[in-house]
């Protein structure tokens, strides 16, 4: 059994993710009944000045990946998930090739949800293990009625 909201599939997946994770390369790969993986590129454009990906690059893809997934558990007409807090542990260096990050809850509540994600290369080596907190917000309809 499914735990999204809406079924999707990759493609509709990378239309939620444009902005800065579109720029820099992330694109979803699978999406499972209890999953979704997205991959980006370690290029030169990606590395700090040592010739390594640059850890918050690895941050900005297990927050898209757990963001993304987040928010398709809940009614998009009534609820939005927001980032509450990340942790990210890096555990080996990556300088070419493709790295894959794969989500997965750990908790799916009514006002927030945990979700773990693992980062590992193409040999499937873990690279980098985060886990992301979201807060479940309820829409509101006029953006000017904060207060």
């Amino acid at each position: 059994m499914s735990i999204w909201f809406a079924e999707m599939n990759a493609e509709s997946l990378d239309r939620l993710a444009r902005g800065f994770a579109e720029r820099i390369g992330i694109r979803f790969t699978d999406v499972g009944a209890d999953y979704l993986c997205a991959a980006l590129e370690v290029t030169p454009e990606v590395h700090q000045p040592h010739g390594i990906l640059h850890g918050g690059v690895s941050a900005v893809l297990a927050e898209t990946v757990g963001s993304v997934a987040a928010n398709l558990c809940v009614d998009p007409q009534r609820f939005t998930c927001v980032g509450q807090e990340l942790n990210a542990n890096h555990l080996r260096p990556v300088s070419r090739g493709r790295i894959i990050a794969t989500t997965r809850p750990f908790h799916i509540g009514q006002r927030s949800q945990v979700w773990g994600i693992e980062i590992r290369d193409e040999r499937e080596r873990l690279t980098c293990i985060s886990r992301l907190t979201m807060a479940v917000i309820a829409r509101r309809d006029d953006p000017a009625s904060d207060p």
